[in-house]
């Protein structure tokens, strides 16, 4: 890896690498942190505890998403398990070391998974169509959410939209880092920007010594390993294929699901492929050269390294922007993404029902079980797809 990284040059990075990269940290931390924040607190954790969370969570994430990207040449990014962190928000009577070894035994389940096989054998059962189709789903819910934060900040959101719209006709790699740039100068010159909420606080990391009780890793670890196989690792994937990344998915799962099981008593509670974020380091809007996207990606590991820099920084940072400007930007940045994967999914007539259902489906927000739409769109594509090519050969 370090002779790969010695050959690339500065000069090889662009705007628009940066632009994505930005957007999907945003992405990444501004929809989950505080989430991630309130699962520690149900466990009791006190603030050097969650300070160590965020700390240890943006190493791993930071150094997976580098040593991978650069090792495959592929843009691979890792986060952390935002539905699984939403679960453990509210949980009572459980002490953060029970906690400890339930996120352990979930990435020790996760890495049996992996190991076996099993990981790559389901993800090849799911065609790129129906990849794409979720994944628009998802996207759809997070375009449609910057009209919605019109109602709140119009100007603000009006300014970064038009900015968009108008410098993507002549120069379209910096739409999105121009866009940011008016955002940003708009919630200054507002005074909406709340320097209030900032705090220093130095990065930290402390041990806490796992615990091991039986009912703690069926109430805790269980549903945190299923929430992530099945609504980030598997959606992950199948996002790298539909863009027609083939790179296996075993030492991807193998490497996340080893960093969750050596390093939960530091907080890393559960990290996984990312699916969402990664998309907007995937596209056209990247660079037109797929082989060279993962640049972006190499940014995005650098910039996981910095917040882990910030440590208990993290939360108080995003408290102080507002939060249409977050919303507006992670909807934005995904327009371009969604509107190739809208077009991939209708790619192939015989597929097209079972693309509308998973679309449908996904899109709709459900969560039967405590497992996301993102699942279920797939599961009901896949079985329609299925049924629909063993009638036809009849």
């Amino acid at each position: 890896m370090h002779q790969a990284f010695v050959f690339m040059k500065l000069s090889e990075f662009t705007a628009s690498h940066f632009a994505a990269a930005v957007a999907a940290l945003l992405v990444s931390y501004g929809s989950s942190a505080v989430i991630v924040y309130q699962a520690a607190q149900s466990f009791g954790a006190t603030p050097e505890q969650m300070n160590s969370w965020f700390t240890s969570l943006g190493l791993c994430c930071g150094i997976l998403t580098l040593w991978f990207s650069i090792k495959s040449k592929v843009p691979v990014m890792f986060a952390w398990c935002t539905p699984g962190a939403a679960l453990m928000i509210g949980m009572s009577g459980i002490s953060l070391p029970q906690a400890v070894a339930a996120f352990m035994c979930a990435g020790g389940l996760m890495l049996l998974v992996s190991a076996s096989g099993w990981f790559d054998r389901l993800v090849r059962l799911i065609p790129a169509t129906l990849a794409s189709a979720m994944l628009a789903g998802i996207l759809i819910n997070f375009g449609s959410r910057v009209f919605v934060s019109m109602q709140t900040q119009t100007l603000l959101v009006a300014l970064m939209l038009a900015t968009y719209l108008l410098v993507r006709i002549r120069l379209p790699r910096y739409s999105i880092l121009l866009m940011l740039a008016v955002g940003f100068l708009y919630t200054a010159a507002a005074g909406l920007l709340q320097t209030d909420k900032l705090a220093a606080a130095a990065p930290a990391l402390q041990w806490v010594g796992p615990e091991f009780h039986l009912g703690t890793i069926i109430s805790v670890g269980v549903p945190l390993f299923v929430a992530t196989l099945v609504g980030q690792n598997v959606p992950g994937m199948a996002v790298m294929r539909a863009y027609g990344y083939d790179t296996p998915g075993k030492p991807l799962i193998n490497g996340s699901a080893g960093a969750t099981f050596l390093f939960a008593p530091l907080g890393v509670f559960m990290v996984n492929l990312a699916a969402i974020s990664a998309a907007i380091c995937m596209g056209r809007d990247v660079d037109k050269d797929p082989a060279k996207r993962y640049y972006a990606n190499i940014l995005m590991g650098v910039f996981y390294l910095l917040m882990a820099a910030c440590g208990g920084m993290v939360v108080s940072l995003f408290a102080a922007l507002p939060n249409e400007l977050l919303v507006a930007l992670a909807g934005i940045a995904i327009f371009g993404t969604l509107q190739a994967n809208l077009v991939a999914a209708w790619a192939d007539e015989p597929t097209r029902e079972a693309s509308l259902l998973t679309l449908l489906v996904s899109a709709s927000g459900m969560s039967l079980w405590g497992i996301g739409s993102a699942f279920w769109g797939l599961l009901i594509g896949v079985a329609v797809y299925h049924l629909n090519v063993k009638t036809s050969r009849k």
